[in-house]
Formats: structure tokens, C-alpha cells, sequence
């Protein structure tokens, strides 16, 4: 058997009883959970996997179509991913084939323990490590969207490639209600920052993920098409009911977990705050400073994962706000709990849900 063999067989394996070793797991750790903080937030999409192998491990199944890998076959035909091949994962396979997290988190350690190097990772440094995940995560999806839909090979994406479902009648009619033609088209052109009708590979990552952009006329026109539904008289601002009735509950939510539940402002105190002209009513400017609560991110999600994490997963032993080694292996399991959580979510279950909510 050659080694390019060996190679795959062992990066198949190690994935295989990856999954098998975790999923036997379940009913010990079913607490450490994190898809309970995507409910309690309201946010559909999984949160980031912590290890950057195992993110390439299971694209390489999913790519290959091995969705059985319990029972893999034909293992010899399939080529070794560079990536992998680089990763040495046959380097983190225990003695019964599994992949060995306590070796994982070892060498993972010092790349979460930067700034600065003293032995503890802390919040920030967590939060860097996750957001960089999840970052990754978003580059890669935008990348394949990408390469899917360039139908011309200029690396660019034009709104017939993407929506070569409109006609041309869809297109001159120019309807703007919710997922028309003209709808998208007003998204497509606020992500179009240099105008010229062509989407390069950043502008179309912002038009993929409008809610991780930091373009402003996508901000803008992410608030409006939130407070459309919460707006009863149609004047495209929120006076204090619509306020207190609609957008509130979903700020408070998430503030409360940011807090702890201490220090949530009133709807009467919020809404005070965010009325700079003191009109009594709220534009879309000033809604600004709560974007990040009525359309978190995966990069927002990101960072309330992070503090989870540390905070509510029961990793910081000592409650000291920050993490040591001994304190992330004695706790492997938390970091890897996505693997083995019961709710089965992917990459294309994400591209589902990502204009899903716009």
C-alpha cells in the first residue's frame, strides 16, 4: 500500500472514530451543549468548530461525498488533501485510532496564548481565536459561492450569475417586495462599492453575509428591512411602542447574556439613549449602535460564544477569567462539543440559511 494511501486511510479513520468516540459521549456531556446558546440567542446557524483540523477533516468528507463514514469504502482511490497531508494528521491519532483532543489542545495551546505569551488564555485572546474560526469559516463558504457561480471565470460575480432565475420582465419590473427582483438588486448594489455592476470577492462575501459586512449602506439597509415588520404606521422610524413591542426584547436578549442579566436599560431608558434628535422617534441612524443585537453575525455570535465558553461551559475552574491548559483538558470536551452535538448542521445547511433571514 503506498503512502499517499496510508495517508488517506488514517485521515478517514481518524475523522471515522472521531465521530464514533464522540457521539458515544453525548449523554455524559449533553450539558456543555453550545446549541442551547444558539436558541437561547435565537441564532440558527452552529457556532464555530474550535479545532482549524477538524474543520478540514470534515470538509474533506463532505466533499468527497463520504457522508457514511462509519463504514468507508474505497478508500484507496481518494487522493490525500494537501491540507491534511500538511496537517500530519496521522501525528494526533491515539493508540485505538482516535484522534487525541488532550495532544490537540497542547499543540493548539500556544497559538490561542499570544498577546501575551504568560501561560493563561484570556477572554480576548479566546475571542480572537473563535472569531478567527469563524472568519475562516466565512472566507471559505464566500470562496466556494464563488467558484460555483462564476460562470465566466473573471472572478467576479454579476446579478444575471447570481440570479440567473430572473427574467428579464422580473427585472424591469423591479419589485421590491421581500425577494423580488428589484429587492436584490438594491442589495446588490450596496455591496457594489466601486459601482461598476461586478461583485469582486470581497464585496460578494459582504452581499453573502450583509450582518458581517462593515460596509454602512449595507448597515442601513439591513435596519430597514429589520424594522419594516415592527414599523405599524409605515414611516420607517420606531416611536417608543413599536420600540418597546419589537426591537427591544431582541437587545435586551442578548445584553442580558453579555451582562449577566446586570444593568439591562428599560425599553424607556434605551429608546432615550438611541433618539439623539429627541423626536421621540428612531431613524435607521440612530439604530446604529444596536445593529450587532437585531442582526448579529456569525462574527457577533462569534464572540458570544467565546465568552460562553469561558464563562457558562465550566472551563475556568478557578474563576479567574482566564484559561491554563490543565484547565482546557480537563475540560476537552467542551471545546469539541460541536462535533458530537445532536443537531446535524453544514455547510450547505448554512448557504440555505444565509439569505433565509434577510
Amino acid at each position: 500500500m503506498s503512502k499517499a494511501v496510508v495517508c488517506t486511510f488514517l485521515a478517514a479513520t481518524a475523522f471515522t472514530l472521531f465521530i464514533v468516540c464522540f457521539q458515544s459521549n453525548k449523554t455524559i456531556h449533553r450539558h456543555h451543549g453550545p446549541r442551547g446558546l444558539g436558541r437561547r440567542l435565537g441564532y440558527k446557524v452552529p457556532p464555530p468548530l474550535f479545532d482549524p483540523l477538524v474543520v478540514k477533516i470534515e470538509r474533506f468528507v463532505q466533499e468527497k461525498g463520504l457522508n457514511d463514514w462509519k463504514t468507508p469504502t474505497h478508500w484507496e482511490n481518494l487522493p490525500v488533501p494537501k491540507e491534511l497531508d500538511q496537517e500530519g494528521v496521522a501525528d494526533f491519532l491515539s493508540d485505538e485510532g482516535t484522534l487525541n483532543i488532550t495532544l490537540r489542545l497542547t499543540y493548539l495551546f500556544p497559538s490561542l496564548d499570544k498577546n501575551p505569551e504568560d501561560g493563561f488564555v484570556e477572554s480576548r485572546e479566546l475571542e480572537a481565536w473563535v472569531m478567527q474560526q469563524a472568519n475562516d469559516r466565512l472566507t471559505f463558504r464566500a470562496g466556494k459561492e464563488l467558484a460555483w457561480r462564476d460562470q465566466d471565470g473573471d472572478r467576479a460575480i454579476s446579478f444575471r450569475e447570481y440570479f440567473p432565475q430572473f427574467t428579464n420582465e422580473d427585472i424591469v419590473r423591479n419589485g421590491m417586495g421581500h425577494g423580488e427582483a428589484g429587492w436584490w438588486k438594491e442589495q446588490f448594489r450596496n455591496a457594489d462599492v466601486d459601482q461598476n455592476g461586478l461583485l469582486n470577492f470581497t464585496e460578494f462575501k459582504d452581499f453573502l453575509y450583509p450582518e458581517d459586512s462593515s460596509n454602512e449602506e449595507i448597515h442601513k439597509w439591513l435596519l430597514r428591512e429589520k424594522i419594516k415588520p415592527i414599523d405599524y404606521d409605515h414611516d420607517d422610524k420606531l416611536n417608543l411602542e413599536e420600540f418597546r413591542n419589537g426591537a427591544y426584547d431582541i437587545y435586551k436578549n442578548y445584553v442580558e447574556f453579555k451582562s449577566g442579566g446586570a444593568n439591562v436599560p428599560s425599553p424607556e431608558e434605551m429608546f432615550e439613549t438611541l433618539d439623539v434628535k429627541k423626536d421621540k422617534l428612531l431613524g435607521v441612524e440612530e439604530l446604529k449602535p444596536i445593529l450587532q443585537y437585531l442582526s448579529p453575525g456569525e462574527l457577533s455570535y462569534a464572540k458570544y460564544y467565546a465568552s460562553y465558553l469561558l464563562h457558562e461551559a465550566g472551563a475556568d475552574d478557578d474563576k479567574d477569567g482566564k484559561l491554563t491548559l490543565h484547565e482546557m483538558i480537563n475540560h476537552e470536551f467542551i471545546f469539541y462539543s460541536t462535533v458530537y452535538d445532536d443537531t446535524d448542521f453544514n455547510d450547505d445547511d448554512d448557504e440555505d440559511l444565509d439569505h433565509e433571514e434577510l
